[in-house]
């Protein structure tokens, strides 16, 4: 079976839990209307910022499984060309509604297909940045998935990929009293808790490294997001100065040293690789 599936598809279905929060555009403020969103949005945005400062010019994205387009509009809004490839025709459409909400429609192109067809409806090795957010979890093989995503990127580009993490859940369940569901996440191949957990499979940071080195990319950084966002009760985030001290803090230790082993708790790993 075939799983290249959008978050579209997943909601249609029900399945919340985990599900990578990107479809929640930035504010006019800059802060995304969306905690997790946001969390998110910091890392991808730096990367983009610094991007555009080596090549003097603005990106040329691909965002593969971007859905809506929360990704793809807040970047488009930023100057840069972003492609949408993924398979849902409604997410699509819905893509096309938010771009020409949002004044950007001639900087979004949508295109439905998947990482299995990405080579043929995708150029190849032209893509500066390469946006995979919430995908491998659904894909029928993550390894093709990334030699995919690795064969649309120019020599210079990066691969921006976030992938949910086992540890994080292993924690979450136990915090829960989910003892069992706990163990069978640490303890089984795919770090699922259970049949009803909605997610195929997580990572841990060793696989999603080894995906990306054996599609022949090198690793720049790997960090967590959403160390903490995920743990923190909502009624301690009820105002906006204490989500920024939030996010601050977010931002703060994932590129803390002595926070490293604390990345692999986080909600979802972000893993920017090029090449050699």
């Amino acid at each position: 079976m075939h799983v290249d599936r959008t978050r579209a598809d997943l909601a249609a279905d029900g399945v919340r839990e985990r599900v990578p929060d990107s479809e929640a555009p930035p504010s006019p403020t800059g802060v995304a209307t969306n905690l997790r969103t946001a969390a998110l949005w910091e890392s991808v945005s730096r990367v983009a910022e610094d991007l555009q400062a080596d090549i003097d010019r603005p990106l040329r994205v691909l965002d593969l499984g971007g859905g809506t387009g929360g990704v793809a509009v807040a970047l488009a809004t930023l100057g840069h060309q972003v492609t949408v490839v993924d398979p849902s025709p409604d997410a699509l459409a819905a893509l096309g509604r938010r771009a020409e909400e949002a004044g950007v429609a001639d900087r979004i192109i949508g295109i439905q297909g998947d990482s299995s067809n990405l080579d043929t409806v995708h150029p190849q090795a032209q893509a500066d940045l390469v946006c995979c957010h919430g995908v491998l979890e659904f894909v029928d093989d993550p390894a093709r998935a990334v030699r995919a995503l690795a064969g649309a990127l120019a020599p210079d580009g990066v691969l921006s990929l976030v992938v949910a993490q086992r540890l994080s859940v292993v924690l979450a369940r136990a915090l829960a009293g989910q003892f069992g569901q706990a163990q069978h996440a640490l303890t089984t191949p795919e770090g699922r808790w259970g049949p009803a957990d909605p997610l195929p499979r997580r990572f841990d940071r060793a696989a999603v490294c080894e995906l990306v080195e054996e599609a022949g990319l090198e690793v720049i950084d790997t960090h967590g997001v959403r160390i903490f966002s995920d743990f923190v009760p909502s009624a301690f985030v009820d105002s906006e100065a204490e989500r920024q001290a939030l996010l601050d803090l977010e931002r703060a230790a994932s590129s803390h040293p002595d926070f490293a082993v604390l990345a692999e708790l986080g909600a979802s790993l972000h893993v920017l690789a090029g090449r050699h």
